[in-house]
């Protein structure tokens, strides 16, 4: 896609609906070049409640069993050396589903437990480029269709599938990938 960036598609798991507040369960972070690379990281919780039942009914993880997770400071640290050796020189560039949800909990763990975010200060979402690509504003789900891995709320499979949709988008653009 460019030889001064990395793309890459990021999905975050979470008991509610911000950051602070609610705890990161889980996020996977997924190549655009080459959708087989991925990063899984599964956050122990930085507070002491169990978040929103119908958000962890969803992700089907439990606060019991996501005490037994790693720390924030040992997954973020370890997803920024990923995201490094991934990139390499270029730049880190986020896309997702829903950067508002996804980007924030991302970007506060980042900043809390690294100091930085590896990827900057702004995230992109699939959904307003493909509707860019088709001329219609608001159509900003057809997407989803062109994903190949299904969507299951795990975070690597579903960052996987919209990576997947994100290369098919591309591809119709006239946009290399590899």
């Amino acid at each position: 896609m460019s030889n001064w960036s990395q793309h890459v598609v990021l999905d975050v798991e979470a008991d509610g609906p911000c950051p602070g507040l609610y705890n990161m369960i889980s996020f996977g972070l997924v190549s655009v070049a080459n959708p087989a690379l991925s990063y899984r990281g599964e956050v122990a919780p930085i507070l002491q409640h169990a978040g929103l039942e119908a958000a962890r009914n969803i992700v089907g993880v439990s606060f019991e069993q996501q005490k037994t997770y790693r720390g924030p400071e040992e997954v973020m640290a370890e997803a920024r050396d990923w995201l490094t050796v991934l990139a390499g020189h270029r730049r880190v560039v986020i896309w997702s589903d829903n950067p508002a949800f996804d980007w924030q909990y991302w970007n506060w763990y980042c900043h809390r437990y690294l100091g930085e975010n590896p990827a900057g200060f702004s995230a992109r979402r699939i959904g307003d480029m493909d509707a860019g690509r088709l001329g219609e504003p608001f159509n900003t789900n057809s997407w989803k269709s062109r994903r190949e891995t299904p969507h299951t709320h795990d975070p690597v499979d579903d960052a996987r599938g919209n990576a997947e949709a994100l290369r098919w988008i591309l591809s119709e653009m006239g946009v290399p990938v590899d």
